[in-house]
């Protein structure tokens, strides 16, 4: 029995997508749920698995090709596929590779390495085989032997003009995923009269705090206190205050949203993804903390689902995991505004006449000053300044 192997049903704001990954070849045996193949979209990967036991008969659309919504990939047979005789030994190791479930990372990784997926100790949900888990492997196998040294060629003197050494150069498509990340920020600077102001905060009161009550916090909610969850609900707080900052524009419509939506920039390797937090008014520390974790790993994984970075009403974006000591983020656009954290750096600070070693962190706000007037962005980026330095406002909501 044929079945066609269709793209996926992509949302209204994904108009098509691009054939990352084929990861069977015509002809070639495939078990119930295997993947099949991997489509890019503007936002995340979509991923195609085998809806039967059987073989891939025809391909139809190749690497690169750009598909539409529902568009006819392949033709699928159904119905099991007996290995030819003398292939019986060199399938044995196939078929226990194909038993293994490996996330999308994990499995690039170990094509790149030709690592036997069977091999590695998976320490997944189900059994999967994760990123760390392929990297891990590598880590540990036993290095090869060193080949015997070949006879030294006599040495020659290197000709002038000439570059010594090897001087590689590689050129690989840009993702689609990428290409988009780079036409929005360009538009977002071309399209909108950004500004940016900055400030700073003492962040000893946050960190007094969670030294305090982190492991009692673990404890209680089976997650770590970051730093992350406290600017989310400072910025919930001051976005509530401060409605233009929460706003977006439509063409010559201005949108008040009457919600907090917080998206969180995630660094993945295949780009910057902002997946968002719903409602972020009615979310505890412990729940802001959860979602953003399993955003994370999610991210990482390749798992991040179109629904999970639509919409959203205000971006934090935090450099300083990297180092940065201060930058200036581009809007995301059509939102307003977007907040950039920093990192956190002991410096000499005047505390009532007396010089002080505090942990402060450098604040920038980037606005679109077509919606928000000057006055407004200082008034929001001190008001969460004053959240932060006195945590207990976000508990009586003063």
């Amino acid at each position: 029995m044929s079945i066609e192997i269709k793209a996926p049903t992509f949302p209204e704001s994904v108009a098509d997508g691009t054939v990352a990954t084929w990861h069977k070849k015509p002809g070639e045996p495939v078990q119930r749920d295997e993947l099949l193949v991997d489509i890019e979209t503007d936002k995340v990967v979509l991923e195609v698995v085998a809806p039967a036991d059987g073989t891939l008969k025809t391909v139809f659309k190749n690497e690169g090709d750009v598909v539409l919504s529902d568009e006819v990939l392949a033709v699928f047979v159904e119905g099991a596929v007996e290995a030819a005789a003398p292939a019986a030994a060199a399938a044995a190791p196939a078929a226990a590779s194909a038993d293994v479930i490996l996330s999308p990372a994990a499995r690039k990784i170990a094509e790149e390495n030709n690592v036997n997926p069977a091999t590695v100790a998976a320490s997944g949900k189900d059994g999967r085989v994760t990123k760390e888990d392929v990297v891990n492997h590598l880590k540990s196998a036993p290095k090869a032997a060193p080949a015997a040294a070949a006879p030294k060629a006599a040495a020659t003197a290197p000709v002038v003009g000439l570059p010594v050494g090897e001087r590689i150069e590689k050129r690989v498509p840009m993702t689609r995923l990428r290409a988009t990340i780079a036409k929005r920020l360009v538009e977002a600077q071309q399209s909108a009269a950004m500004l940016t102001t900055y400030n700073e905060v003492n962040m000893k009161p946050v960190m007094d705090l969670r030294a305090k009550y982190k492991d009692q916090f673990e404890k209680v909610h089976g997650v770590k206190m970051g730093f992350m969850s406290f600017f989310v609900k400072a910025a919930t707080e001051a976005l509530k205050r401060f409605p233009a900052v929460n706003a977006s524009i439509d063409g010559n419509d201005m949108v008040y949203h009457g919600y907090q939506d917080v998206g969180v920039a995630v660094s993945t390797e295949r780009g910057l993804v902002v997946p968002v937090l719903r409602d972020t008014d009615s979310m505890s520390l412990a729940e802001i903390e959860s979602t953003i974790g399993d955003f994370a790993k999610r991210g990482r994984d390749g798992k991040l689902g179109i629904d999970d970075m639509q919409g959203g009403t205000f971006t934090i974006t935090n450099g300083g995991i990297f180092g940065s000591l201060m930058s200036t983020p581009i809007l995301n656009p059509p939102q307003t505004a977007i907040l950039g954290m920093h990192k956190i750096q002991d410096r000499p600070m005047a505390v009532n006449g007396q010089v002080v070693i505090l942990p402060m962190m450098y604040l920038a706000l980037s606005y679109d000053h077509r919606m928000i007037d000057g006055k407004e962005a200082v008034q929001f980026l001190v008001a969460i300044k004053d959240l932060l330095e006195d945590p207990a406002r976000l508990l009586l909501d003063i």
